[in-house]
């Protein structure tokens, strides 16, 4: 059996602030909702200060997006409902489980500062995030970084974050009475500690990435005074990480180093698997219900979907280091990859009437309305290739044809529509001995920086059976 990868882009969106992080909300009845990041550096000149403020630092000034998406809308499915100004995000994380009957969302920002916002309904069938609670984690630091200990459900609420000073906090929260505390700060890195994550199966241990190369385990009960491994298994800046909350002992982590490594906790001395994806990894992020799919945000290099089922099938013995193949790789950011979630979301389920955002007429459409209405999307989608064309030229080749193979010079990945394998000779000449299905459709969503661009796009993979 054989598979192939296609991709539709469903919507791009112009977040006008630099965006570096976007997380779909992982609660039932709220799959639909999307929040978005932001960072603008910007110049206290352009305020209209005058000389004597020159030398002011620059501002970090960001914004919070939040979106609802409708899969009912042929095209702009993703409607934004409330946008709020704040300092500058690095990172954003919701909470697994609702906290006081509420979606509770986590912000890592500029000031240091870790935030906390529940989710609640509003008039119109949409919804706002309000304010909850607000912790500083240190003086004169950006927190870089969040995770929750609730990965698999696990309680009390536990919050991780890592900062530009290379500290961890660990922080605890009390949703009763919308407190956040700081239970620990120590110094992690020698440098920016970029990521900390929970070991999600056992949240007494934490893991830990930085601009010092190194990858550390950390486990509360026996205090922070010194970590329980550090890896050089990396060879830059490591900065991402993200325990499976599907296999115990499983980890990945990216690096500035352009790989992803994945990891068996209980031999922590040399990767599972090393992946090459030639952009620096700013986050890894496991599929939601399918184990072995993994989401990595490279930087220079676009968005990739890895294939890890070879690792969960090796023995620790029988581990050589071999790669996960790229199943899908999607290029048509023109700026750097930061931000990059799944959503749980079934694309086939219709949403609950009372979770519906404002959209158009939801009457059924006859099929002549409905292919006018495909056609212009398809100019719409035509007027974007022209909008966002890149200088090599391989934006166009992939998003034009998604059916050809453009020869050695351009990898299966790249491709629109590419191929995990290729296809039996014997079959493709003979297509009544080729049997396509198709697995449920994934709905993800990435942002790059510079160009200050969400996209929402839709992937799904075909299996390939040979009848004969």
């Amino acid at each position: 059996m054989e598979a192939r990868s296609t991709a539709r882009t469903l919507q791009v969106v112009d977040t006008e602030y630099s965006a570096d992080a976007v997380e779909w909300c992982p609660i039932d009845t709220w799959h639909h909702v999307l929040t978005c990041g932001t960072y603008q550096l910007k110049d206290p000149k352009e305020k209209g200060a005058g000389d004597s403020e020159i030398n002011e630092p620059h501002v970090r000034q960001g914004r919070l997006y939040l979106y609802c998406f409708n899969q009912d809308r042929l095209y702009s499915p993703l409607t934004e409902v409330q946008r709020i100004e704040m300092p500058a995000i690095l990172d954003l994380k919701w909470c697994h489980v609702p906290v006081a009957g509420h979606p509770v969302l986590g912000i890592a920002n500029a000031e240091g500062n870790l935030e906390l916002c529940n989710l609640t309904h509003c008039e119109k069938n949409s919804c706002s995030l309000e304010p909850m609670c607000s912790v500083c984690i240190g003086p004169d630091c950006l927190a870089l970084s969040l995770d929750w200990s609730t990965g698999r459900e696990q309680k009390p609420l536990k919050i991780i974050s890592s900062d530009s000073k290379g500290c961890l906090s660990l922080l605890s929260v009390d949703g009763c009475r919308s407190a956040l505390e700081v239970v620990s700060r120590w110094k992690a890195h020698d440098f920016e500690a970029w990521i900390a994550a929970f070991n999600y199966w056992n949240t007494d241990v934490v893991y830990s990435g930085g601009d010092d190369s190194k990858l550390k385990g950390w486990d509360m009960r026996m205090g922070t005074d010194r970590s329980i491994f550090i890896s050089n298994g990396h060879s830059m800046g490591v900065c991402s990480i993200q325990s499976s909350p599907h296999k115990q002992h499983i980890l990945a982590t990216g690096s500035y180093d352009e790989h992803v490594l994945i990891w068996d906790f209980r031999q922590m001395k040399r990767p599972l698997v090393d992946t090459h994806v030639k952009g620096g990894v700013w986050r890894v992020k496991w599929h939601p219900t399918q184990e072995n799919l993994l989401l990595a945000a490279c930087m220079h290099n676009g968005y990739h979907i890895l294939n890890c089922e070879g690792t969960f099938n090796s023995s620790l013995t029988a581990a050589d280091e071999k790669e996960s193949p790229i199943l899908y790789s999607y290029i048509l950011h023109n700026s750097l990859a930061y931000g990059a979630d799944w959503s749980r979301l079934s694309f086939d389920a219709q949403l609950p009437t009372e979770h519906q955002p404002v959209s158009s007429s939801t009457e059924t459409q006859s099929k002549r309305e409905y292919d006018q209405r495909a056609k212009e999307a398809e100019v719409k989608f035509q007027h974007l290739k022209l909008q966002y064309e890149s200088p090599t030229g391989l934006f166009d080749m992939v998003v034009e044809d998604e059916l050809d193979d453009y020869g050695d010079g351009f990898p299966g990945s790249l491709q629109a529509s590419a191929t995990s394998q290729s296809m039996d000779p014997a079959a493709t000449n003979n297509p009544a001995a080729v049997h396509w299905t198709k697995s449920k459709a994934s709905l993800l969503a990435t942002c790059s920086f510079y160009d200050h661009i969400l996209h929402v796009w839709r992937w799904e993979r075909s299996n390939i059976v040979s009848s004969s």
